[in-house]
């Protein structure tokens, strides 16, 4: 008798996630909205290029600081609870902003926005760890990923438009946008569907302490550095005010070139986090570290928006090619069947540490010598990023 081969069905991406995979689109289209506006909106209450760096460094120290608190809250309460409650602060803070009348209000609200970002952060990581399949997890990556990148394409162009009939008007909408993702994720997913059951052993705490062993691990910590400050921090700080001080000073161009940005990282999307699930991960956390840092080295240094357009679009590759292969290896590194909280907040707080200083070293360079050093330094620790990963080890169970 003949024995029919066996047909091995692909693991599907779980409905949990596909649903906060929708939450993802909402939220990165609201934050888009104010990327775009927030640097001049800050500036508007004459302040210079370092106090409104400052803003967007406020609003990362506030997530790296509530990070570990995140965590427990998570343990003890479960995720989605968490997961709500942080978009409705955020949401909150935000439409607080539209009404602040000085710099300082802006910077409380925005530090307070913070928190609420971590919660819901975290607690979203936490559960694509849990429940991805091992052998998708660089295509969750890239789904998820693609669902802010997405959001992320239109909402710097809508928030650039939106800020040419004023500069509240973008932090409005985007509160709205927070309201509408939380009313997502609470009608579509279960309580139960976010914590373990009742009577479900409790899983192991994989520890910084353990994970810093690994040398994938301390490498994925140096890029995170690297990546929050280059591609969450000084790029949405300083590209706009560059963007409005030398190319044009119209609010249209800033989301322009961070429109492209976004779009240039759904590309890299598309195909990297498939393609790391079967060669590795390395090859392309190094490949993107050298094209996001080397197209980020020379941004400064471009005098026309055509320039502008086409560095932003290579640095957005590169950073799309980077994301999900190294948020893939995180996972790999925790694994679903250990509780990896704190492992995933360390490396959390890396790129938010990155966020925070590197805002504040792009500003004081601008201030002291031009957008061209700013730049030239931000690209630099990209691929001074790469080092690390040349000798760390391959997460993927690739042959």
């Amino acid at each position: 008798m003949t024995t029919l081969p066996t047909v091995t069905e692909k693991p599907r991406i779980p409905r949990e996630i596909w649903v906060l995979i929708a939450a993802a689109f909402v939220i990165a289209i609201g934050f888009g909205l104010i990327t775009p506006v927030l640097p001049s909106f800050a500036r508007s209450f004459d302040v210079g290029v370092t106090a409104s760096s400052i803003i967007v460094s406020a609003f990362a120290f506030f997530r790296l600081v509530f990070a570990p608190a995140g965590g427990r809250l998570i343990a003890k309460f479960g995720e989605r609870p968490i997961y709500i409650t942080g978009l409705l602060i955020v949401a909150i803070s935000t439409g607080a902003t539209a009404f602040a009348q000085s710099y300082w209000q802006v910077l409380l609200f925005r530090s307070l926005g913070g928190i609420g970002s971590t919660m819901f952060t975290v607690s979203a990581v936490a559960l694509i760890v849990r429940l991805a399949p091992p052998t998708i997890r660089g295509r969750v990556s890239s789904a998820y990923g693609s669902a802010f990148l997405l959001g992320g394409i239109g909402g710097p162009v809508l928030g650039g438009l939106l800020g040419n009939l004023g500069l509240r008007i973008p932090f409005l909408v985007y509160a709205v946008a927070l309201v509408i993702a939380a009313a997502i994720v609470a009608a579509m997913i279960r309580t139960e569907a976010l914590r373990p059951a009742a009577d479900e052993p409790q899983r192991a705490v994989f520890t910084v302490r353990e994970a810093l062993q690994d040398s994938a691990y301390r490498a994925s910590m140096g890029s995170a550095v690297a990546n929050g400050w280059a591609n969450f921090g000084v790029r949405n700080a300083i590209l706009p005010l560059f963007a409005t001080a030398v190319i044009l000073d119209e609010p249209w161009v800033a989301g322009a070139a961070l429109a492209v940005f976004a779009a240039g990282n759904a590309v890299g999307l598309t195909f990297s986090g498939r393609l790391s699930d079967r060669i590795g991960r390395r090859p392309f956390i190094i490949g993107g570290l050298l094209v996001s840092g080397l197209a980020t080295m020379i941004t400064g240094w471009v005098g026309t928006l055509p320039l502008l357009i086409l560095v932003s679009a290579v640095a957005g590759l590169g950073a799309g090619v980077l994301n999900p292969a190294q948020q893939a290896s995180i996972a790999d590194i925790v694994r679903h069947d250990r509780n990896g909280g704190p492992a995933i907040a360390a490396v959390q707080m890396s790129s938010d540490l990155g966020s925070i200083v590197g805002p504040i070293i792009a500003g004081v360079l601008v201030d002291e010598g031009s957008y061209g050093l700013a730049f030239a330094v931000t690209g630099l620790i990209g691929l001074l990023a790469v080092i690390p990963w040349l000798r760390a080890r391959e997460t993927a169970n690739v042959a």
